[in-house]
């Protein structure tokens, strides 16, 4: 008989050891460059296009304003972004790339491959993963959680 609860059959266990392990092999190369990995994804989404507003960041990494809103003050403090206030609107801001965070771009270039080299995977399971991953995430944020197996 199958124990269907077991962990070593679980992929909850399993996404949550490979996001551990691959924030781990990210977390030298990330203190060289001076920041987090969630620090790490911001720059990622600004450096895709600067001048971003928190909610539309707030979208992209699926974080909540009071998760996000630390992270940006210390990116802030370290000199990496700036906030700035809609003229339009100033109950809106907008983040933006300071010269150092935009230099910082060039450092970070080579931090996929390096991730990379370390899984031993080739680049076409690499790319097969991150579509199973992508394809994962969107069926789970698309499941109506109010009508799941075993709830009244």
């Amino acid at each position: 008989m199958t124990n269907e609860l077991a962990l070593d059959r679980q992929v909850c266990f399993a996404l949550y050891s490979a996001s551990r392990a691959t924030t781990s092999v990210y977390r030298p190369m990330l203190d060289k460059l001076g920041v987090t990995y969630p620090q790490y994804l911001v720059l990622l989404v600004l450096w895709e296009k600067d001048g971003r507003g928190v909610k539309d960041i707030c979208a992209e990494l699926d974080l909540d304003t009071g998760t996000l809103s630390p992270m940006l003050k210390r990116l802030e403090g370290l000199g990496f972004i700036e906030r700035r206030r809609l003229s339009t609107d100033e109950r809106r801001v907008e983040i933006h790339l300071t010269e150092t965070g935009s230099a910082m771009r060039a450092k970070a270039l080579d931090l996929p491959r390096k991730l990379a080299e370390k899984t031993g995977m080739g680049v076409d399971d690499l790319v097969r993963l991150k579509e199973s991953l992508d394809a994962l995430t969107s069926a789970l944020h698309h499941t109506d959680s109010s009508t799941t197996e075993g709830e009244s």
